[in-house]
């Protein structure tokens, strides 16, 4: 037996709820540094979308994707760094995503391609370094 994906609105909707399901597993499966991780990875795909909507002119593409960018930068990354553990690290970390969504915000008023290139590298390196820390976090607690 084989399947196939229908194609046409209703093939995109199909692909679309997989996506969905495939999300929400990863979501409900992931440890507490894995969900940062997923974090890191939405926010620069939803910048990633709004640079190819700001290159094709589609406002409101653009304005949904950058939205979409703040909201994880906000609500999840930023709302999760505890700033009474973390300290002056911690609270750096805070400053730089209120940068980060100065800069995504900024981008989408303007139209302005060099700040949402800009946002995009600061998430970037502040998602590498948070992935070498995990790693490093994970092989440590393997090795005895």
């Amino acid at each position: 037996m084989t399947y196939s994906m229908p194609r046409g609105p209703r093939g995109a909707r199909s692909a679309q709820a997989y996506a969905s399901i495939g999300l929400e597993t990863k979501v409900l499966s992931a440890s507490p540094e894995g969900l940062i991780t997923l974090l890191y990875d939405g926010a620069l795909a939803a910048i990633a979308k709004a640079k190819l909507y700001m290159q094709t002119n589609d406002i409101a593409g653009r304005g949904k994707s950058i939205s979409k960018a703040i909201e994880i930068v906000d609500s999840g990354l930023k709302a999760s760094v505890n700033t009474e553990i973390g300290g002056e690290l911690a609270q750096n970390l805070v400053t730089t995503y209120e940068l980060i969504s100065r800069h995504l915000l900024l981008a989408n008023l303007n139209a302005d391609l060099a700040k949402l290139e800009l946002a995009e590298r600061m998430l970037s390196e502040i998602a590498q370094a948070w992935r070498t820390a995990v790693d490093s976090a994970k092989s440590d607690a393997v090795t005895p």
